[in-house]
């Protein structure tokens, strides 16, 4: 899983990344909320920590930017800030979830992992890019003509859908789709793929995976 720390205090930022590494997490650290608005752009995450008072643009503004540009993606606030109006403020700037400092790091873990848990139950169960539809509980894409996907055709197509231009790679691809599938290979991401892009021409999609195989893929207009 791929976490994105934004984190001025260089101390707390240089213990959190350290602990959520060795936790198993991969992590993006950078020092303000510009930085985070830049590489939230970029790059798909499962998870978001953002402190509020930070130094260019703060945590608020920052996640009001990610939010208007359809990012989804599970956001926990970090404050010294311990008024109840703050933490309404940072819930209504569309975060997830709240820790006051000093917390325990243990704590933030469980909570990333809620989080990122509960994800999947909140996703919309329509999802458009370019003139495609994805239909998730009848695992359909449709434009012209429609086609039924298989369940980790779905999977992958709804993944690429949630982080439409970002790039995603080979391993990001293969831990989302197949975590639960211990005898599956790598090889498959470039294999299913190949299969989306079949059946995307198929019902004349005006968007494609463009990618080479074992490197990174991302959804764009043809």
């Amino acid at each position: 899983m791929k976490i994105l720390l934004a984190e001025d205090e260089h101390d707390l930022k240089r213990a959190l990344v350290a602990v959520l590494t060795h936790t198993g997490y991969d992590v993006d650290a950078v020092e303000n909320g510009a930085e985070a608005v830049k590489f939230a752009s970029k790059y798909a995450y499962d998870c978001m920590v953002l402190d509020i008072m930070m130094p260019v643009m703060n945590g608020m503004e920052a996640l009001s930017k990610i939010r208007e540009a359809g990012d989804r993606t599970p956001v926990i606030f970090l404050t010294a800030k311990a008024e109840v109006e703050d933490r309404i403020n940072g819930l209504d700037a569309g975060a997830d979830d709240y820790l006051t400092k000093p917390f325990a790091i243990g704590e933030l873990i469980a909570r990333i992992k809620s989080l990122t848990r509960r994800q999947e139950t909140y996703t919309p169960k329509v999802l458009e890019a370019g003139n495609v539809t994805l239909d998730i509980n009848e695992q359909e894409i449709k434009c012209e003509n429609a086609v039924r996907l298989g369940v980790k055709e779905a999977k992958l197509m709804e993944y690429f859908m949630l982080n439409k231009g970002k790039m995603l790679s080979t391993d990001m691809i293969f831990n989302h789709v197949w975590k639960d599938d211990d005898d599956a290979s790598i090889d498959l991401v470039y294999v299913y793929v190949s299969y989306l892009n079949s059946k995307l021409n198929a019902i004349g999609s005006s968007v494609m995976i463009e990618g080479e195989e074992g490197a990174q893929y991302h959804l764009v207009k043809r």
